[in-house]
């Protein structure tokens, strides 16, 4: 099931929540409605809002329980398509980032050996954190912001993990218990800003530059996440090509190295890194530019494709 933030063309509407089968896209609430009716569950139509919300990023945040529900919904659609009236053609809706403000993005740097020699790194003896905030993320639709305050813009293609339920010194033999699904995130970034202090953060959350999506896969339809092929290209070039098996810090370490250090919530986003094949890592470094269209791929989830814009 691939859960999806999308907002109606030419109509004025807010971001909902949805899901997308066949290249349609079909309103989770109203899906739901449609559930609850069939199963005589008239009084969770009262509460319909709470049980399951239209607001994307309330809708992760509800953790499992909603999940629960959005999967009882599609199992119920797509079974029933006939009686569907709240769905749309994929051309009548625009596609925004699934989490559009999550309460946490956390990010791992140099966890592939290769990117990490590339960059002229150290393995890490532990896995190296940083954040980013909501200000940076952009959907599968949006442009990337070349800011005229960077001459080394970047690009980096990270498998991302969404959080399902508060996850608190978790065990790694139950870390993949608190992972609700998978996207594919750009964890685009401003290179001679991110190397000018010691800091990376200036040069990973400027505004409007780091896409995530295009949806979010529930976890049970990927099959091994630490088996996925992952692709980058610019216009076309392939620039990265690796796979998870590959991480340093592996899924289960990483949810426990985290969950030991600060509470994971519903809807949090962490993102496991980058392999081998940046711009920066390259003989001459080659970084992004106005009208270059980046291109990631993740084997199981899907194809992130956004245009980058000087500004």
């Amino acid at each position: 099931m691939k859960i999806v933030n999308y907002q109606l063309k030419n109509r004025p509407s807010d971001n909902r929540s949805g899901f997308i089968e066949n290249n349609k896209v079909y309103d989770l609430q109203e899906s739901y409605r449609m559930y609850a009716l069939a199963h005589h569950k008239f009084e969770e139509l009262e509460e319909i809002e709470s049980l399951l919300p239209t607001d994307p990023t309330t809708f992760f945040k509800g953790g499992f329980s909603t999940i629960e529900r959005a999967k009882q919904a599609y199992e119920y659609i797509t079974k029933n398509e006939h009686e569907v009236v709240f769905s749309y053609e994929r051309d009548e809706v625009v596609i925004g980032t699934p989490i559009p403000e999550p309460q946490k993005v956390i990010c791992i740097g140099r966890n592939y050996k290769e990117h990490a020699a590339e960059m002229k790194g150290d393995i890490p003896e532990f896995p190296v954190l940083f954040s980013k905030f909501p200000n940076a993320l952009i959907g599968p639709e949006d442009e990337i912001h070349k800011s005229d305050q960077t001459e080394k813009l970047d690009y980096e293609v990270e498998l991302a993990l969404v959080i399902g339920k508060e996850a608190t010194k978790v065990s790694q033999e139950e870390a993949f218990d608190y992972i609700a699904g998978y996207t594919i995130g750009n964890d685009t970034t401003a290179r001679d800003i991110q190397k000018r202090t010691l800091q990376w953060l200036q040069g990973k959350s400027m505004d409007h530059t780091s896409p995530i999506g295009p949806w979010v896969v529930l976890k049970e339809d990927v099959l091994d996440p630490e088996n996925l092929e992952v692709r980058s290209y610019v216009n076309d070039e392939l620039r990265q090509q690796s796979n998870t098996s590959k991480l340093i810090f592996d899924i289960p370490f990483l949810m426990e190295f985290i969950s030991g250090l600060m509470t994971l919530q519903p809807g949090d986003i962490i993102m496991t890194g980058t392999p081998e094949g940046v711009g920066a890592g390259m003989n001459p470094p080659t970084f992004l530019h106005d009208g270059d269209i980046v291109t990631l791929e993740i084997d199981q989830i899907g194809t992130l494709k956004n245009k980058v814009v000087q500004q």
